[in-house]
């Protein structure tokens, strides 16, 4: 019961924010998290998240695969993991593959 003059909690929301993924961040969180369990790689960060038409989510990480001195000749790879609605992995593959200190083409 709720007290006179305090709102009463909405237990649907939290429910339905249990089961699936509620936003982007917790997409982000959730493909990087699966990936290192995977590729057992450094995480550099997420470089992009969007929703897929499904109403899972597409997630692009980026990884340090090769270590190198100095930093700036490290190679880095991009992967894109792919969450279903519910926020499990569904797949993931890496895209690209660059120097630390490359520029964008």
């Amino acid at each position: 019961m709720t007290e006179p003059g305090e709102r009463r909690r909405r237990t649907t929301s939290t429910t339905t924010r249990e089961r699936g993924v509620p936003d982007a961040r917790d997409a982000a969180r959730r493909a990087a998290d699966a990936l290192s369990e995977l590729i057992r790689h450094r995480l550099e960060g997420v470089s992009a998240v969007c929703r897929s038409e499904d109403g899972g989510w597409s997630v692009h990480v980026d990884v340090l695969e090769v270590a190198r001195i100095p930093d700036t000749t490290s190679l880095l790879a991009t992967y894109e993991v792919e969450l279903d609605p519910a926020g499990d992995l569904v797949q993931y593959r890496r895209i690209a593959r660059y120097r630390r200190g490359a520029q964008d083409q």
